[in-house]
């Protein structure tokens, strides 16, 4: 069964920059993705980026793109998702998800195994 485990959270003020982190185990690189959710309190969650495992290419949300960068360390099963200029809006629990079948477009991942989250708060 895979597993993932984030780390990297925590508070910033707006403008700053933290980069999250997400191990995994047991992930099928051939066909998988790795994807970064958040959930805002009172909000819903919603997809922020994804990679492929076998190339690296990646889709973000649009309030994001050019803010956060999305990469993987294969050797070392890990993908970092490195976030800059961060606004307030940015608060939430962030989650990594194991995508079994791949990046689709990022308002339809679901993701097939989750890590416990990480709570990044953005103060202005």
């Amino acid at each position: 069964q895979v597993q993932l485990a984030e780390s990297g959270g925590g508070a910033v003020q707006a403008g700053g920059s933290l980069r999250l982190s997400c191990t995994y185990s047991r992930l099928p690189l051939d066909y998988s993705a790795i994807a970064w959710f958040r959930q805002a309190p009172g909000k819903e969650r919603e997809g922020v980026s994804c990679i492929t495992m076998k190339d690296g290419s990646t889709v973000y949300l649009d309030s994001v793109k050019g803010r956060f960068t999305l990469s993987r360390d294969n050797a070392k099963n890990t993908v970092h998702l490195q976030m800059n200029n961060l606004k307030s809006e940015d608060t939430a629990v962030y989650y990594c998800a194991a995508d079994l079948t791949g990046c689709g477009p990022i308002r339809t991942l679901i993701g097939d195994y989750w890590g416990q989250g990480t709570a990044v708060t953005v103060s202005s």
